[in-house]
């Protein structure tokens, strides 16, 4: 189901309109008597439940139809660990971000990672500390992917200057992960203003901070976080008005807070911002004791970004009150399910 927030200008569906009343009252729908269910349900029902092709009786269908979430294709994506999932333990000094590349591939069994600038902020242009973080990932057998830029000014502000300087502040982090070897660098288009200004804004800081990037064969990627970011439809246009193959999105799974207590549909937003992506976040928070995240249908999602033709790397962001390696763990593991579940398909 979609969410209706009414002070968001654009980009919120209204209820889906094929369960409207005068869409039912529309609706020719077959009659079936108790005999002819009795004996119908009788000889299918135990078939309808056993698998996903739903159950109808006399063309009414009792059990929905239901489709795996690989679409009946394999899914192809790997597997990597967004550093902020040990945010509490690179906090406290329990670890550092030079141990981050050990960890990854010791404790959780994966290949690739994504660094948050936070955790070496005065780093970026320390090249000595660059290349032993890149030795460290290359005695592991990691890959670094991106690093997630915050804190350095909003790429939309209303002031030309203070947006120039949020733009300049960020090429020392384009050029940090040149040397490291990432595909990308994350930032935020925060602004301020209207729907269509702050629009504008995004799309000119980004554009300009793309053109840079580019020249080092960089992407720039705008994650949803927060405000008119977290509008699948508002961050989709930023994109589109940027128009440049260098400028993308990240996709998180869970960031769709629009502030002000209202949500966006996150499947909706996904669905939105998968056109432009070159890295996804599998945000989690809490799991059942089946080993499913609560919060978000992993499988329904999944399947959004698998459908998109999407065959890169999904980053683990555990981001839950719990043991930080466990969420990990559990993240990893539920991917790794349904995966392998699409694999067997």
């Amino acid at each position: 189901h979609s969410y209706f927030v009414s002070d968001v200008p654009r980009g919120i569906p209204v209820r889906d309109r094929l369960g409207s009343g005068s869409a039912m009252k529309r609706q020719q729908r077959p009659q079936v008597d108790r005999r002819s269910f009795l004996s119908l349900a009788g000889a299918g029902l135990a078939t309808g439940l056993m698998g996903c092709g739903g159950f109808s009786i006399g063309g009414l269908e009792v059990i929905p139809h239901c489709s795996p979430p690989c679409g009946g294709e394999h899914m192809k994506f790997k597997i990597s660990l967004a550093e902020w999932s040990l945010h509490r333990s690179l906090q406290s000094g329990k670890m550092t971000n030079l141990d981050f590349p050990g960890m990854t591939r010791n404790d959780f069994d994966l290949d690739a990672v994504e660094y948050v600038n936070s955790f070496f902020k005065d780093k970026a242009q320390d090249e000595a500390y660059l290349d032993e973080l890149k030795k460290r990932c290359d005695d592991h057998g990691v890959q670094s992917l991106l690093i997630m830029c915050d804190g350095e000014g909003q790429l939309g502000d209303p002031d030309s200057k203070s947006r120039e300087t949020a733009i300049q502040n960020h090429h020392r982090w384009v050029d940090a992960a040149r040397r490291l070897g990432c595909h990308s660098i994350r930032v935020n288009a925060a602004s301020q203003g209207s729907y269509e200004e702050q629009m504008k804004l995004a799309a000119d800081g980004l554009s300009r901070l793309t053109e840079y990037a580019a020249n080092q064969e960089l992407n720039v990627i705008v994650e949803n976080h927060g405000g008119l970011s977290s509008n699948g439809a508002w961050l989709s246009g930023v994109m589109k008005m940027v128009n440049q193959p260098r400028c993308g999105t990240l996709p998180d799974f869970g960031n769709f807070n629009l502030g002000g207590g209202k949500t966006y549909d996150r499947y909706l937003g996904v669905q939105e911002l998968m056109p432009f992506a070159k890295a996804v976040s599998a945000k989690s928070h809490e799991f059942s004791e089946e080993g499913n995240e609560i919060h978000t249908d992993y499988s329904r999602m999944l399947k959004i970004v698998m459908d998109a033709g999407y065959e890169g790397y999904i980053g683990i962001e555990f981001e839950g009150a719990g043991d930080e390696k466990a969420g990990i763990l559990a993240t990893r593991d539920l991917l790794r399910k349904i995966r392998s579940e699409c694999a067997s398909a």
